[in-house]
């Protein structure tokens, strides 16, 4: 399509991980096995959460949440990625582009549940005897539900601004999906409204659960030197010690894309960045959580046990 003298283009190419076909066919089948993994190891954790009673507490449902937000946003990029490799086929129309917008904004659901996690660690440490009250039913559901409004409209926000511009540059796109960073650097239009939507809102969804779990370690690290029992801090120490794996890993590889200066911005950085936030912090997560928390351990034994019987009757 013509306006005046540009030619607005209304379909992009995705580049992928590589310019090789070979590599290409050897990293999707890499990444298939990353997104089964990722995704058969939080299937698992749902399904241990709600399969033993001891895990219907709010952190784990708190958590449970976290690994379906993972399996939502994993399936939204991973697979299409496999196939365009597979197939060869990595053209991709703007209103395709603009689809996937509120599953790759899960980015943002991932933080503010971090938040609401370390809020319920603050107050089963730091006021164990007002837990059950303070952490009622209704208020899990009220913390988990405003983080998926916010994530909406946060989407909303975007792709109503991305569907504003124009693209008459290149149809080239440095990256395995369609990505904000990415496809503002192809616009021939004033993007500053977009960049500054980035850099405000985006900053705010970022920083504020940031201070938030900084302020409520602090509260909880002051709560636990407190402790005289050496046991009772370890046991502190070990329900709080996977959550913080989780926000260092998944905060620092998110920031590096969305909140660092144009200019340092490259198609090799942002996509290996880009891999680290998709595939493999959610696929470490399950690993992070089975691994550090004895009761999760144990629910899941006891869910491959299950399985096994009844794989065993049938």
């Amino acid at each position: 399509m013509e306006r005046g003298n540009l030619t607005v283009i209304s379909e992009f190419v995705l580049l992928g991980l590589s310019s090789s076909v070979e590599q290409q066919h050897l990293l999707s089948v890499l990444f298939l096995c990353v997104y089964l993994v990722t995704v058969s190891g939080n299937i698992l954790i749902i399904l241990a959460i709600g399969s033993d009673s001891c895990l219907h507490s709010p952190m784990y449902f708190f958590l449970s949440n976290l690994t379906f937000v993972d399996i939502c946003f994993t399936s939204t990029v991973i697979p299409q990625m496999v196939v365009n490799s597979l197939t060869g086929t990595w053209t991709i129309s703007f209103s395709g582009c603009l689809t996937p917008f509120f599953f790759i904004s899960l980015v943002n659901m991932n933080s503010l549940l971090l938040c609401v996690m370390a809020y319920d660690r603050y107050v089963a440490i730091c006021h164990p005897l007002h837990y059950t009250a303070l952490m009622n039913p209704r208020l899990c559901v009220h913390l988990v539900a405003g983080p998926w409004v916010v994530t909406y409209l946060y989407a909303l926000l975007h792709t109503g601004l991305m569907a504003r511009l124009s693209f008459c540059a290149s149809n080239i796109i440095h990256h395995f999906f369609c990505d904000l960073n990415p496809l503002l650097q192809l616009s021939c239009f004033d993007v500053s409204v977009n960049v500054m939507a980035i850099f405000t809102v985006g900053s705010v969804l970022a920083l504020t659960p940031l201070i938030c779990i900084l302020i409520s370690y602090g509260f909880i690290f002051s709560t636990i030197l407190k402790i005289t029992s050496t046991q009772g801090k370890q046991r502190a120490f070990s329900t709080c010690g996977c959550h913080l794996s989780v926000v260092v890993v998944f905060c620092g590889t998110a920031s590096a894309v969305y909140f660092s200066p144009a200019s340092s911005h490259t198609p090799e950085r942002d996509t290996l960045s880009a891999i680290m936030y998709t595939a493999v912090t959610p696929m470490l997560n399950p690993f992070i959580y089975s691994l550090m928390n004895k009761n999760m351990k144990k629910a899941l034994q006891k869910t491959f046990c299950k399985g096994r019987v009844f794989y065993q009757k049938s």
